[in-house]
C-alpha cells in the first residue's frame, strides 16, 4: 500500500532574489511518509560562485570563506533531483524558495524540469495564515504556538528549519508531531521523544546519507556557530 510521500524542505540563499543573481547556498530536507518521520533526510552547502551578502550572513552564520570549497549546485542537482520526485514539498513561504531552485534548475541546464513539473508543493504559510488570521506565522512564532522546542536555532540553516517545519506541520495538520509518534507505546500520545518511529509498511527507500565531506562541512559550521555565539 502506497503512503504519501512528503519532503519539508528549506533553502540558505545568498540574498533575497534570484532575479539579481542571487544563489542557493544550503539545502535541508527531512522525509515523511504516511505523516511520519523516516530519518531520511538530504543536507548540502553549495559554493554559490558569487559573494554571501553581510545581510544574509547576519541571518544564517554561512561566510563565504566556509562555502568556497563546497561543491556548487550542478555537482548535486541529480541526487537533490532523486530525492525530491514524485513527492509533495512541504515549505514555508514556498515562492521563495521554489523561485531560487527553478532558478537553480535553469543555471544547471537549459531543459531542465522546473520544480512543479517534479513535484508538488504545499505553502504552509498559506496554511498558518488561514488558521490564524492576523497573527505572526514565521517559523519561530509557529513554534511557539504549537509548544516546539526551538531554543537551538540561533541562527536560520536549512536542516534544522526543515525538522522544526516537520514538527510545525503535523502540529497544523492533525496535531500528531513525532512527540506523539515516539510514544512508547501504540496507545500513548505526547510522550517524550525518543528517536524515530520505526515504520513497518513502507516503500524500498534509497537512503542518502552523508558522505564524509558533508559531515566534516557540517563539524566546520557548528564550529563556525559556536564561535558567532561566543563573540
Amino acid at each position: 500500500m502506497n503512503q504519501h510521500r512528503q519532503i519539508v524542505l528549506d533553502t540558505e540563499t545568498t540574498g533575497l532574489d534570484p532575479a539579481q543573481g542571487h544563489r542557493i547556498i544550503e539545502i535541508g530536507a527531512v522525509e515523511l511518509i504516511g505523516r511520519k518521520l523516516t530519518g531520511n533526510t538530504f543536507h548540502v552547502y553549495l559554493n554559490p560562485q558569487r559573494l554571501v551578502e553581510q545581510e544574509a550572513i547576519a541571518v544564517h552564520g554561512i561566510s563565504n570563506e566556509f562555502l568556497q570549497d563546497k561543491p556548487v549546485f550542478a555537482q548535486v542537482a541529480d541526487k537533490f533531483i532523486d530525492f525530491i520526485e514524485g513527492a509533495e514539498l512541504v515549505i514555508h513561504n514556498a515562492a521563495f524558495d521554489v523561485g531560487f531552485m527553478d532558478h537553480e534548475f535553469k543555471r544547471w541546464r537549459a531543459d531542465a524540469a522546473l520544480t512543479h513539473e517534479i513535484c508538488k508543493v504545499l505553502d504552509t504559510l498559506k496554511l498558518a495564515r488561514d488558521l490564524r488570521p492576523g497573527q505572526k506565522n514565521n517559523l519561530d512564532a509557529l513554534c511557539r504556538a504549537f509548544g516546539i522546542d526551538n531554543s537551538n536555532r540561533n541562527f536560520h540553516g536549512a536542516l534544522l528549519d526543515a525538522e522544526l517545519l516537520a514538527d510545525v506541520y503535523l502540529a497544523m495538520t492533525g496535531g500528531q508531531t513525532k512527540l506523539a509518534l515516539a510514544s512508547h507505546s501504540a496507545n500513548q500520545s505526547g510522550a517524550s521523544h525518543n528517536g524515530w518511529t520505526p515504520i513497518t509498511q513502507k516503500p524500498t527507500l534509497r537512503v542518502i546519507r552523508a558522505d564524509d565531506q558533508e559531515q566534516q562541512a557540517h563539524a566546520e559550521r557548528l564550529k563556525i556557530i559556536q564561535q558567532a555565539l561566543w563573540q
